[in-house]
């Protein structure tokens, strides 16, 4: 009696591809708690469907937890919140779901000449603080988003007509903190090879009907311009325009890790001889040894000392480090900028010094 061989269907391309860089970027395959987020749009739903794959196949060994906020902007979406529920439970295995719920819609009235500082923002920092939640009740040290090719070419475009220098225009990183002095990782194992397409034909090879959000279709946002106008326009002069962008993000984040890498050695150079740390906690600055220094390094250690002293860099622009950098020239010391959020910067024996503004208080004769 001869004996029937049983060949075992081939894994999809898309999984392939997800395994590759999954072993690429040294992430756990056996025994962990992973924590994906998942939207309902074809993106994450793609990203999930290619991690069940993967377990069922037994290349990864993982306990999967499908995360889903739902922002309460769309009348739409508690369904959403619901199919991903019902797309989790229809894969079978052992995958956990978790729901959440926010409130922004009160923030879409901000929609007008900014809508991504307000609204896209706040949703952000929403669902990275849910996520945040999720993976520390689940004790998991990985969380997944499913950013693609498509999405870090509308962020380049985006920070680029804002003005951003080289970090801004650098690459979305596939692997970063989730927070600050957090050990949750946030991963993006789509964004270095998945282009939308790619995954909108792996839902449908799987007979996946994604969500589709019309908020991405609503042109008053600059990202849904840049998608429906400009890259399509840029693609008339180069067709390959997508990984064009990609390959320079690349590029400039390369240079820009290698500027941040001198700059915090000048900084620690220009430190030396601060006798004190002032009142703000960082050093104060040679002024000899800076203007030694190439303009664009100089310029990139006096950003990451304010930046150590205020904890954020939010309204400080060119002009402002500019305003800095002039404190350097010339032999007068006592001359003072000051920088949005409540800070000077003194020049004083020769050395540069960060102090927070006073306030007098102003007394009423009786």
């Amino acid at each position: 009696m001869k004996t029937r061989l049983t060949i075992k269907p081939r894994l999809s391309t898309f999984a392939r591809r997800l395994l590759a860089e999954w072993v690429r970027l040294g992430l756990p395959v056996a025994d962990e708690s992973i924590v994906v987020a998942v939207s309902g749009g074809a993106d994450s739903s793609a990203l999930l469907l290619a991690l069940e794959e993967l377990t069922r196949r037994k290349k990864l060994k993982l306990k999967l937890t499908v995360a889903h906020l739902d922002h309460g902007l769309r009348k739409e979406s508690r369904k959403d919140a619901e199919w991903v529920a019902q797309l989790a439970k229809s894969l079978g295995g052992d995958i956990d779901v978790a729901i959440g719920k926010a409130n922004l819609k009160r923030n879409r009235k901000t929609i007008g000449d900014q809508p991504e500082t307000n609204l896209e923002q706040a949703a952000r920092t929403a669902r990275y603080e849910f996520l945040s939640k999720v993976a520390s009740k689940r004790r998991s040290t990985v969380v997944l988003t499913a950013h693609t090719l498509d999405d870090q070419a509308e962020t380049i475009l985006m920070r680029l007509l804002r003005g951003s220098a080289a970090e801004g225009l650098s690459s979305i990183l596939p692997v970063r903190s989730l927070a600050a002095d957090s050990d949750i990782r946030l991963i993006r194992p789509l964004v270095s090879w998945a282009r939308r397409n790619e995954t909108e034909n792996f839902c449908r090879l799987g007979k996946i009907d994604f969500r589709v959000d019309e908020m991405n279709e609503d042109d008053r946002f600059m990202r849904v311009r840049v998608r429906k106008e400009l890259l399509p326009l840029m693609k008339s002069f180069n067709s390959r325009i997508v990984e064009a962008l990609n390959r320079t993000a690349a590029l400039l984040g390369e240079d820009a890790e290698a500027l941040a890498e001198a700059a915090g050695r000048l900084l620690g150079v220009a430190s030396q001889e601060s006798r004190n740390v002032s009142e703000t906690k960082v050093p104060s600055l040679n002024v000899d040894v800076l203007l030694k220094a190439p303009a664009a390094l100089r310029r990139r250690a006096l950003r990451e000392w304010i930046l150590s002293a205020r904890g954020d860099l939010r309204r400080i622009e060119r002009v402002h480090l500019l305003a800095v950098e002039g404190l350097l020239t010339g032999e007068r010391g006592g001359r003072v900028t000051e920088l949005p959020g409540g800070m000077n910067v003194t020049r004083r024996r020769g050395m540069l010094q960060l102090s927070y503004k006073r306030v007098e208080k102003r007394t009423t004769d009786i």
